[in-house]
């Protein structure tokens, strides 16, 4: 409990909300802002970050102590919670449910922030039906070394033919390397029919950028900008538009026009820039709301790939084994029967070793530095590509894996699996108790 004279109270639309120890650091290296301060960012941006996130289900993404802690994913509303915040009941694929909180105001957005929410996550379906999205969600996420302007081209790419199929767009940055694109669409199909309809809009950027883009879920597979399409499936989140992101310049996610696009930069949007801007611009995603538009082209496309022998894609590890989807195991761990015994002795797996696991990515990168300190012979033959960093989420927690793909390190001094350094796995000890159950 905040003693009474390190809680700062503010009025807001009528509401009372307490910041707790205002003065937190929350940001402490290149930009430095207290807990107050992050509160403050966002009320002056309520009017843009409201319409990404009112009258929906959200998941508290909570870093308790600022941007560089640990952070966890809170699901089920607090039990000590205004009596005016709204809350629903959701259902999750695990056959789960949860009580979350609904934000509608800015009184509302400033008391989740002060619960250490940086991040808004928002589900992409409004809270008088919770089972039909009213947003399909395009995430660009560039693999390691590929240049912003290639996410910039597969961006445009997905505004052509979001147009040719009678849809529209909103493009923002994602506030880390990537980009988002929202859709509004009629809340008239399911979760796994908007998803199916996000894989097929992947897989045609695909066909039409293939040096650019790729819908291949698998990282050892994937190059170029890869358009996630289980952000579509039911329980994922994105953050939303005026998210403040745990970079060390309090970078922010942000709405853009179409015509910004071609010259934007990511680091020119910050907590300490966007504020004037929405003052000076509005929101360039102001009008989405009356935007929405029809599927059915779409998903029209997924009845053609599924004709031509396309099947499901994989879907994240957590989800059941879905009707029509690919052995859920990358391809380097896949077994198949060779075609001959000389196939046999021959063909080798994807070489990957695991080198860090760690609720901290900083940790992480170190010990992927260490590995390498530690194998001097290998590491000029270890490409951009070859490192395979993982944001690995579990139940509530997150943490970061990183991997490397040995595959143009000769056979004769390619490292074996080592323990991990640093090992620690917060979801290890909840897996092991899942498998002896």
């Amino acid at each position: 409990m905040a003693e009474e004279d390190d809680v700062e109270v503010l009025s807001i639309d009528g509401h009372e909300v307490r910041v707790t120890h205002p003065g937190k650091p929350y940001f402490t290296k290149e930009t430095k802002l207290s807990k107050l301060d992050v509160v403050r960012y966002y009320l002056a941006v309520a009017t843009g970050a409201l319409n990404g996130i009112a009258d929906r289900p959200i998941v508290l993404k909570r870093f308790v102590n600022g941007a560089d802690g640990e952070v966890f994913y809170q699901k089920r509303a607090p039990t000590k919670r205004p009596d005016w915040l709204r809350t629903v009941t959701l259902s999750f694929p695990s056959g789960r449910t949860a009580e979350e909180v609904v934000v509608d105001d800015a009184a509302g957005l400033a008391w989740i922030v002060n619960l250490g929410c940086i991040e808004l996550h928002p589900h992409p379906v409004r809270s008088r039906d919770l089972e039909h999205p009213d947003e399909l969600r395009v995430d660009l996420d560039p693999g390691p070394g590929v240049a912003w302007d290639d996410v910039r081209r597969v961006a445009l790419e997905v505004k052509g033919l979001l147009e040719e199929l009678g849809l529209r767009g909103w493009p923002k940055t994602s506030g880390s390397r990537g980009m988002h694109v929202n859709v509004r669409i009629e809340p008239r199909w399911t979760f796994p029919e908007v998803r199916r309809a996000a894989l097929a809009l992947s897989r045609e950027i695909e066909r039409r950028a293939p040096t650019l883009a790729t819908s291949k879920w698998w990282k050892e597979e994937r190059r170029g900008v890869f358009l996630d399409y289980n952000q579509n499936a039911k329980d994922r989140t994105t953050c939303s538009a005026y998210s403040v992101r745990p970079l060390a310049d309090a970078r922010v996610s942000t709405p853009l026009s179409w015509s910004e696009v071609p010259d934007c930069a990511p680091a020119d949007f910050t907590v300490l820039t966007v504020p004037e801007r929405l003052a000076r611009m509005g929101d360039p995603h102001a009008g989405m709301d009356e935007a929405a538009g029809s599927l059915d082209m779409l998903l029209a496309f997924a009845v053609r790939d599924e004709a031509s022998g396309l099947g499901d894609a994989p879907w994240p590890p957590h989800f059941r084994k879905a009707e029509g989807e690919a052995p859920r195991v990358a391809p380097s761990r896949a077994k198949r029967a060779p075609s001959s015994p000389q196939e046999k002795t021959r063909r080798a797996k994807q070489p990957l070793v695991v080198v860090a696991n760690s609720p901290s990515k900083e940790a992480a990168i170190a010990g992927l530095e260490r590995w390498k300190a530690n194998h001097p012979e290998v590491a000029p033959h270890i490409a951009i590509a070859d490192v395979l960093i993982d944001s690995m989420r579990g139940r509530s927690s997150t943490w970061t894996r990183i991997r490397v793909n040995l595959r143009n390190v000769p056979e004769a001094i390619r490292p074996l699996q080592e323990t991990p350094d640093p090992d620690d796995d917060p979801t290890r000890e909840w897996r092991k108790a899942r498998a002896r159950r």
